[in-house]
C-alpha cells in the first residue's frame, strides 16, 4: 500500500505532543534497531503526504501530522511495521502530513502542506531521529520521492520508481514531499542542488531545531 491508498485511521488515532513522540521513539529505539538490522541497514525515517485532505488521518503512517500542526498517531508502539514505504517498511517509521489531495509534479493539490505542518514535519524528525540515534542526514531521512528514487543507495529490494525515474515503466510513481509550495522549495525540480527539494528543506530544518 502506498501513500495516497492508505486506509483512514478511526479505530486506532490519538493526538499526541511532540515529547510523547520523542519517549515512543526512544521506548522502540531497540526493536527497530533490531528490525533493521535483520534487513542489513540501519534504520530509516520516510516522509509522505497521505493525499488526502488537511484533516484525514491514515493507519499506513506511524504519524500524521494534520494542517493545523496538530500530531496524530495509529499505533502504541513505533516499532510496529505499517505499510508507507514499499518494499522498505521493516525497521523504518513513515511520517506523514495530511495533504495534497490530488497533487502531482504540476500541483500540490487542492490542501498543499501548510507552514505550519512543514515546521511541525521538522520537530517530529528531531525527536525521533533524536530518540533514534540517528543523523539527520538523506541515508537516514528521506521523502517517498526520494526513496522510490534509491538516492540512499538502495536498499537492494526495488528498482527506482519516483516520479522522474519510472525504472519499472508502469506508471505507479511516487514523489511525496518532493516540493513544499514554499520560498524556500518553491516547484518540482528533483534535481536541484541548491537545497530546495523538499527532503534537503525539511532535513534542514530538523537539524536546525536539533542545534
Amino acid at each position: 500500500i502506498e501513500a495516497g491508498q492508505g486506509r483512514e485511521s478511526e479505530k486506532m488515532k490519538r493526538e499526541a505532543t511532540i515529547d510523547e513522540i520523542e519517549s515512543m521513539a526512544a521506548s522502540a529505539r531497540e526493536s527497530v534497531w533490531n528490525k533493521a538490522k535483520a534487513e542489513g541497514r540501519e534504520p530509516k525515517i520516510y516522509l509522505h503526504w497521505t493525499a488526502g485532505n488537511h484533516t484525514t488521518v491514515f493507519e499506513d503512517y506511524h504519524i500524521n501530522i494534520t494542517g493545523d500542526g496538530s500530531i496524530y498517531v495509529t499505533t502504541d508502539d513505533l516499532s510496529e511495521t505499517k505499510s508507507h514505504t514499499w518494499r522498505r517498511n521493516t525497521g523504518s517509521i513513515g511520517i506523514a502530513l495530511c495533504c495534497c489531495y490530488g497533487g502531482g509534479s504540476a500541483s500540490l493539490g487542492g490542501f498543499p502542506p501548510t507552514a505550519k505542518q512543514i515546521e511541525v514535519m521538522a520537530q517530529v524528525i528531531d525527536r525521533v531521529a533524536t530518540a533514534l540515534w540517528l543523523t539527520i542526514d538523506k541515508k537516514h531521512v528521506m521523502t517517498h520521492g526520494e526513496a522510490a528514487n534509491n538516492e540512499d543507495g538502495g536498499v537492494g529490494t526495488h528498482k527506482p520508481y519516483a516520479w522522474w525515474n519510472d525504472g519499472y515503466g508502469d506508471g505507479d510513481t511516487r514523489g511525496d514531499l518532493e516540493y513544499l509550495g514554499t520560498s524556500e522549495s518553491p516547484s518540482y525540480k528533483p534535481w536541484a542542488t541548491d537545497g530546495s527539494r523538499g527532503g534537503d528543506v525539511l532535513r534542514g530544518k530538523a537539524n536546525w531545531y536539533k542545534h
